[in-house]
């Protein structure tokens, strides 16, 4: 069974911090996609910030020089550092793993619970 689990949401002024992990099991992790998504209240899931097995990182425009994704292979956990929050970054959180469970499995995509983020001004 493939568990995504986010923690490191909460309340925070603008201009702070956070760091949102995403430990994960049950996939062969140094081979999976990975990415963080953000849906705002009365919106749709948003794409944040991607990792790739190859360590290849994307961003959406609004996060770019503000959010860093990296992955620890070892720990099986992809983190999301985010600097200098804005209170439009307030939304739930959600990790996703791109991958597959064993050798030879089907490719699949894994949602964690979401973790709450909210900036305040």
């Amino acid at each position: 069974q493939v568990q995504l689990v986010e923690s490191g949401g909460g309340l925070v002024q603008a201009g702070g911090s956070l760091r949102l992990s995403c430990a994960t099991s049950g996939i062969i992790f140094n081979i999976a996609d990975l990415a963080w998504y953000r849906q705002a209240p009365g919106k749709q899931r948003n794409l944040v910030a991607s990792i790739s097995k190859a360590l290849t990182t994307s961003y959406t425009d609004s996060v770019k020089n503000r959010f860093t994704i990296s992955r620890d292979n070892d720990k099986k956990t992809v983190y999301l550092q985010m600097d200098s929050l804005k209170p439009e970054d307030t939304g739930v959180y959600y990790c996703r793993a791109t991958g597959v469970r064993a050798l030879y499995a089907p490719i699949a995509d894994y949602w964690g619970q979401g973790t709450q983020v909210t900036v305040s001004s």
